[in-house]
């Protein structure tokens, strides 16, 4: 806070108008935290020209209680003077830690100045509220809950006049005072930087108290930018066991929109677009992993997630958070194939190595491959796909290696550059390499070999550089054993093969089901009916990922507003026929339900012993809500 700095005769003469008009003087002229300040100690009936202001200092014994009742923000506070007092030694001041009463509980400065301090009782034992003594930073910043200068005759008492203070509150994570951070010295010779230190101090102690105080707790850091996260400016908040907020500093109040007085009552929902059970989740298993969510406000803000001591890691627990600006991270839901073979992707994502995707239709090849892309040091240069099995045979030349004017009939009168060349820079995706022709096979080991590019009808060859992902569903291994594809051209493509797992075979159907539905209908807070969860669970998918989003966002589709569940009745009539066939065909439709029911049931009482009982969690694990589970559970009895 900017404060005007006044001569003792210009501050003699606003103390005199308010003397006598008993109004403050007008605006703009005297800071209006000082002259509220004046305001109060004139209300109070103290005399700004007495020469024996104040009271006397605490006894001995009273000062050791009140070190005692404030040894937390003592202990916490001193090292933070000691750095404060080094930014400030030889300017001839001082540096002071007061507790919420204004009593002075630690001090250190210069010699010289601490003994024309002591004349004024500056110095511990001594109380420096307002009603004491007058208008000054301490007692004020007390009085205003904020960081206040009181320069010079802006001090209520004449005798407080020749120093130039400058003061902050502590805050603890609940809100409360509990002290006061000052930088005092004489009054010509103020420390030009005396409210950013003070301001600085403060937080430093604030967040050192928050630390011991919520140690055992989960604890949230969060920014505004990422790089702001494990800074000074970052915002903490810790959360009860069932998600309250229990404790924040004043930067996580503020990135969250709330308030002091929200501190034990808002949960963390109301605040963050997370559910308590992701955040508890990610915290677990990953714990100091980042993550982005949105506020209330719709403000985006990044957060890492500190699950504390009295949190037990749940090692098998899935993620269902999506990590910060890792793309590749995103893919990772829980299964333990996908997360490695995304960490393995990440290592050589910055290394000129090919990759070589293999896996079944629907997997997920082209998405990996774009999350690969994104993380590399090429992510904001293009990534050019080519799906080798869509093409013609006779056009996956030209599309490839482009040609010249006129190379064929039916070609653009201008040519083409090819798909090659326009991935110069950036990453070329050749999508289901295994369908390639034996002939073109052996044009494209030539350009990998060579990294240049001749197009169709002849032309000057053009340097060309670029990442390569290439992706199969066939085995390419057994392929050239079959004499299908070239030897060569599989060892240039394998320099790393990672084998993507059919869904079938995944753990994470669950947090897959919920990204999906939350994806295509978003706040409509969907999920599926235990017996819709229990057939998904059962079913073999041979469409993988690319069947699950089709019926889902059929589903969405179908749904009417208001309605919350997916059912039957939502999904396609023939996906309906595919997931009933291999229950239902021996013994007809009737049993075929019978069984699925058994197959719910079954799936639930298996998540409810992985949850330990705890409905919350395994309706989570089921991908429904917690009513959901607990109206099927009844219906069972």
């Amino acid at each position: 806070m900017n404060n005007v700095r006044s001569q003792p005769d210009s501050a003699l003469a606003r103390a005199r108008h308010m003397l006598d008009r008993g109004t403050l003087p007008p605006a703009g002229i005297v800071n209006p935290a000082v002259a509220q300040s004046w305001q109060r100690c004139l209300g109070a009936g103290l005399q700004p020209f007495s020469h024996h202001a104040g009271v006397d200092p605490v006894s001995g014994a009273c000062l050791a209680q009140a070190v005692e009742r404030r040894r937390d923000l003592l202990l916490r506070a001193r090292p933070v003077m000691d750095y404060l007092y080094a930014q400030t030694e030889g300017a001839g001041g001082m540096v002071i830690l007061a507790d919420d009463h204004g009593v002075v509980i630690d001090a250190l400065g210069d010699a010289d100045f601490l003994e024309r301090a002591d004349r004024v009782a500056l110095r511990a034992g001594a109380s420096w509220h307002e009603d004491h003594r007058g208008t000054n930073a301490i007692g004020t910043a007390l009085a205003e809950a904020a960081p206040v200068v009181v320069h010079g005759g802006e001090h209520f008492f004449e005798q407080n006049r020749f120093l130039s203070c400058t003061a902050a509150p502590v805050i603890g994570s609940e809100g409360e005072v509990l002290g006061v951070i000052d930088i005092s010295g004489p009054h010509h010779g103020p420390h030009p930087h005396s409210v950013a230190l003070v301001r600085t101090a403060g937080h430093m102690i604030e967040n050192q108290l928050f630390e011991a105080r919520h140690g055992d707790a989960l604890r949230l850091r969060l920014h505004s930018r990422a790089e702001g996260l494990g800074t000074l400016g970052e915002g903490l908040i810790a959360l009860s066991e069932v998600g309250r907020i229990v404790g924040a500093n004043r930067a996580g109040l503020a990135l969250l929109g709330l308030e002091v007085a929200d501190i034990g009552r808002v949960r963390i929902e109301e605040a963050l677009s997370l559910r308590l059970a992701a955040i508890q989740d990610y915290g677990c298993r990953r714990p100091g992993g980042v993550v982005s969510a949105n506020g209330t406000d719709g403000r985006s803000l990044f957060l890492r997630i500190e699950p504390g001591r009295r949190m037990v890691p749940r090692p098998n627990r899935a993620p269902s958070l999506e990590p910060l600006r890792d793309a590749l991270t995103e893919l990772d839901t829980g299964d333990e194939r996908m997360a490695r073979a995304v960490d393995r992707a990440r290592k050589v994502a910055s290394k000129p190595i090919p990759l070589l995707l293999q896996g079944e239709s629907g997997v997920g090849k082209e998405l990996f491959a774009t999350a690969i892309h994104a993380v590399g040091p090429r992510r904001n240069q293009p990534i050019v796909a080519v799906n080798c099995s869509a093409l013609p045979e006779h056009l996956i030349e030209a599309e490839l290696f482009g040609y010249t004017p006129g190379a064929f009939t039916g070609a653009r009168r201008d040519g083409s550059p090819g798909r090659i060349r326009e991935a110069h820079g950036g990453t070329l995706f050749l999508d289901e390499i295994g369908d390639m022709p034996l002939a073109l096979q052996t044009r494209l080991l030539r350009v990998l070999q060579e990294r240049q590019v001749v197009p169709l009808g002849g032309g000057k060859p053009t340097s060309v550089d670029f990442a390569l992902i290439a992706a199969s569903h066939r085995p390419l291994k057994a392929e050239v054993e079959a004499g299908r594809f070239r030897a060569d051209l599989y060892y240039r493509l394998n320099g790393l093969t990672l084998v993507l797992p059919p869904l079938r075979e995944r753990s994470d159907l669950a947090v897959l089901v919920t990204r999906m539905l939350d994806s295509f209908a978003p706040d409509a807070g969907l999920s599926l009916e235990p017996d819709v969860a229990a057939a998904f669970a059962a079913y073999r998918w041979p469409g993988n990922l690319r069947e699950l989003a089709n019926v889902l966002r059929f589903a969405c589709a179908l749904i009417d507003s208001g309605e919350t569940l997916v059912g039957w009745d939502h999904l396609p009539e023939d996906f309906v026929d595919d997931l009933r066939r291999p229950q239902a065909a021996p013994v007809g439709d009737e049993i075929g339900m019978a069984t699925l029911r058994a197959a719910s049931d079954s799936l639930i009482d298996r998540m409810l012993a992985a949850s330990g009982g705890n409905l919350s969690e395994a309706a989570r694990r089921l991908g429904i809500s917690r009513n959901t589970l607990y109206r099927r559970i009844n219906g069972r009895r």
